[in-house]
């Protein structure tokens, strides 16, 4: 078997269709960015665009959808191809784009990768928070007939329950980091009950295959995570800020980072040899943590 396509932990890795359709975004993305495709111009066929590229159709309708995730590409009518926007340059969203903060790029980044026909996320994180937000996005457009995988699986590290984490914690020790965990604690379970259901109502409602699994660290990660079907991986550091927290109608001080406004840098498997190396090392590292040292996580108080 060729090494590129073999087994990783019970899953295989990323084809090259779903590269395939990648790449189409990324040639459609550059012609609309320079102007060659402008603002309210309809787009080629899908036929036309497939025997261009020399791809089928459906990797066209791939490419399109990550397109229109982007909000560079909105539908004219029903039938007929889509136009570029109207302002395709306000908000790039693509690998390329500059690092912004989880809010604004990990949705857009995340509903792209749910234009593949087999979806895998895998992520490392404190609560979920920031993830549970963004799968929103590609939900809506599942439910709304414009995405169908045909399969999604989703792998989640957070921390154990049982250890002292490094953060949130309060900033004097007067035995209020109980509650100050039992708080953290109580966040990352609803988080990823929330998550977990659902991602696992696709399967009722639209027969889609969905596997959603979590495992517990035995440590605080110092940053967050997140690999998109093997092709691209999202970092960003947890940065600590003093911070007051409402707990039981007490107010604690507390050194605690706010994951959400946490910039996030972009790496993509196609983006050069540096970018290709990062999302390697950083899929080599999740499944090393997955396979050894993390144990399983029941999200429960």
């Amino acid at each position: 078997m060729d090494p590129e396509y073999a087994p990783v932990n019970g899953r295989k890795r990323s084809q090259r269709p779903q590269r395939a359709h990648r790449e189409v975004a990324d040639a459609l993305r550059a012609r609309i960015k320079s102007g060659e495709l402008s603002p309210g111009q309809r787009m080629p066929t899908q036929a036309r665009l497939a025997e261009e590229f020399g791809v089928e159709r459906g990797t066209v309708r791939q490419a399109l959808r990550v397109l229109r995730s982007e909000r560079l590409l909105t539908d004219a009518s029903k039938g007929a191809p889509a136009t570029v926007a109207v302002d395709p340059g306000s908000a790039p969203t693509g690998p390329g784009a500059p690092p912004q903060p989880t809010t604004v790029a990990l949705a857009p980044r995340i509903a792209a990768a749910f234009a593949a026909e087999r979806v895998e996320i895998d992520a490392v994180c404190l609560t979920a928070i920031s993830l549970t937000l963004a799968i929103g996005a590609p939900l809506r457009q599942i439910h709304a007939g414009r995405l169908k995988p045909a399969k999604v699986d989703v792998r989640v590290l957070l921390p154990s329950r049982d250890i002292d984490l490094a953060f949130p914690v309060a900033v004097e020790n007067r035995g209020d980091d109980h509650a100050v965990h039992e708080r953290w604690l109580a966040m990352r379970n609803a988080q990823g009950q929330v998550l977990r259901h659902n991602l696992l109502a696709l399967r009722a409602t639209h027969g889609i295959d969905v596997r959603v699994s979590f495992r517990a660290l035995p440590f605080t990660p110092p940053v967050k995570l997140y690999l998109l079907n093997g092709q691209e991986a999202l970092f960003a550091y947890y940065t600590l800020a003093r911070s007051e927290a409402q707990i039981d109608q007490e107010n604690f001080q507390t050194y605690d980072a706010q994951g959400v406004r946490s910039v996030l840098f972009g790496f993509d498997q196609g983006a050069g040899t540096r970018d290709a190396a990062f999302v390697e090392q950083s899929r080599l590292w999740f499944d090393a943590l997955w396979k050894t040292i993390s144990s399983e996580l029941v999200l429960t108080s």
